[in-house]
């Protein structure tokens, strides 16, 4: 008992000693510690399309304008998927929602519903041309960004411009506070783009015979895919 009794002291002797003289050194490891930020951004074209078609029925009967909503549904969809090629054009169905109207006396006075259809990709003529031919539902919204692969490409490109920027700003510090280099400590790495959405004109005061199978006008925008480097370096 007494052996066990000694390593047992020798022991909590050591591990007290290890944090009394690790103090002084973890300060001086944070001694010359520069924090840093850098960034780079790159302008690129818009690649990708999102355009929403819709429309809407009321009706004293529910089912009656379901059935609507339905056929004017289906015949869009049936025209749009003529175009169909994935990732340049690619059509889903979004909203479909049928609510009831409430009259002054609080009960139910009619139905109206809204259906809705997607055509997403990078064809934006495709795109444009499609939403032309069809009659049932109308234009209500244009968005455009970047593609997955395009989006993946530049920030690429802006985080290569940002660390470069980052190890040049790091390097003439260190220079100019007289060291001779430095180690990177920490290093953190962010990225955004942002880009403007297009809405198209409204064109109700044209005939729906003068704009049958007319191409949607659309016109893409740029998105600045911006990088920042940010994280602290030790002096040395």
């Amino acid at each position: 008992m007494k052996s066990a009794s000694k390593l047992i002291a020798a022991n909590v002797l050591f591990c007290w000693s290890a944090i009394c003289f690790s103090q002084p050194l973890g300060v001086q490891a944070l001694q010359n510690v520069v924090q840093l930020s850098a960034n780079a951004s790159v302008d690129v074209a818009q690649d990708y399309m999102v355009l929403s078609m819709n429309t809407t029925r009321d009706g004293s009967d529910a089912s009656a304008v379901q059935t609507q909503l339905k056929v004017a549904l289906e015949a869009a969809l049936n025209e749009a998927k003529k175009a169909v090629n994935p990732g340049r054009l690619d059509v889903k169905t979004g909203q479909f929602s049928l609510s009831p109207r409430y009259g002054r006396d609080g009960r139910i006075s009619g139905w109206q519903g809204t259906v809705e259809m997607v055509m997403e990709g990078r064809d934006f003529e495709k795109i444009s041309i499609t939403a032309g031919k069809i009659q049932t539902l109308t234009v209500a919204g244009v968005s455009f960004s970047l593609s997955r692969e395009l989006r993946a490409k530049v920030q690429t490109e802006a985080q290569a411009q940002a660390i470069a920027n980052y190890k040049t700003q790091a390097e003439s510090i260190a220079k100019g506070f007289g060291f001779a280099g430095y180690t990177l400590r920490e290093v953190s790495v962010s990225a955004n783009d942002m880009g403007q959405p297009y809405r198209p004109r409204v064109m109700a005061m044209e005939s729906r015979a003068a704009m049958a199978d007319a191409p949607v006008p659309v016109e893409a925008g740029k998105s600045t895919v911006q990088v920042t480097v940010s994280g602290s370096v030790q002096l040395k």
